[in-house]
């Protein structure tokens, strides 16, 4: 029997399997204590955070959580979600016929502006945030939600532009040249004719804004002061914990009620991801 060549190279090398299982635990773990420790007493978290203590696990500690008024995250999952979808209309309109300019155009100065939006994601934005505030209070919309909608807009304008790019210069010309042949303007080819084709690309981009503004707590926390009352899923955990003193057995259930939304979204959109990074690849 000839043996097979290939059979050793589809054998994973050592040092792949030891990172595969290192990042494995490494996301995991934590996840693990918060499932766990979401269901367990204070003095049981504090001994034993790994362990499972079947005669001793409660729903009773969840179910405070929800109806504490002190970390009351049931309550912002809909200031949340509407963030959410504000900001990714607010996206999509703007970034899909601006990505659309930019790749069926062949000049110098519009290649220019692709890398002034891509230079927008090398700047962290924990340095923004100072000019940032002086910026909002200068037009009158700090302390506001439409101000902390703004900026959540231009935080996830250069990512989506460089994804719809990208995608779009896929799209053969022969397309545009139809639309026009039959009347239609460059504002309405892209929305009656190539906005239908980018759904893949559409679809990558509001999962990745929806977990990134669902899962941030920087901006709405410094843009919303405390005093306004209006909390996003993330603050009002961070407003639940005490100062002096922690109560393990809020804190595990409300992150337990925070994450698990994204966690799930995640879970079910990840295909969706994969198949619209790689899309254009595929295609070119």
């Amino acid at each position: 029997m000839t043996p097979n060549p290939r059979a050793g190279a589809r054998r994973p090398s050592p040092v792949r399997v030891a990172l595969l299982t290192l990042l494995f635990a490494v996301m995991t773990v934590p996840v693990y204590l918060l499932l766990v420790n979401s269901f367990k007493s204070q003095q049981d978290i504090q001994n034993s955070p790994f362990s499972l203590p079947f005669g001793r696990i409660s729903l009773d500690y969840l179910a405070a959580a929800v109806q504490s008024p002190q970390y009351n995250v049931l309550k912002s999952y809909g200031f949340t979600l509407v963030l959410v979808v504000a900001v990714d209309l607010l996206c999509i309109l703007f970034a899909g016929p601006a990505a659309y300019v930019i790749a069926r155009s062949l000049k110098r100065r519009t290649q220019f502006l692709l890398l002034f939006f891509l230079a927008g994601t090398f700047i962290p934005a924990s340095a923004l945030i100072v000019p940032l505030i002086y910026v909002l209070r200068a037009i009158g919309l700090d302390n506001t939600v439409a101000g902390l909608i703004l900026h959540d807009v231009a935080m996830t304008l250069p990512v989506s532009i460089f994804l719809f790019v990208g995608f779009i210069r896929t799209v053969p010309r022969d397309i545009d040249h139809a639309a026009a042949i039959d009347g239609a303007g460059r504002l309405r080819t892209y929305w009656q004719v190539i906005f239908p084709l980018t759904r893949p690309a559409v679809i990558t981009v509001l999962i990745l804004n929806s977990i990134g503004i669902w899962n941030d707590f920087i901006s709405p926390q410094i843009l919303l002061s405390p005093g306004s009352g209006t909390y996003t899923v993330t603050t009002a955990i961070y407003a639940g914990i005490s100062q002096y003193s922690t109560d393990m057995t809020k804190v595990f259930p409300n992150l337990l009620l925070a994450v698990a939304p994204v966690i799930i979204f995640f879970v079910y959109m990840q295909r969706h991801i994969i198949s619209g990074l790689t899309v254009g690849a595929l295609k070119g």
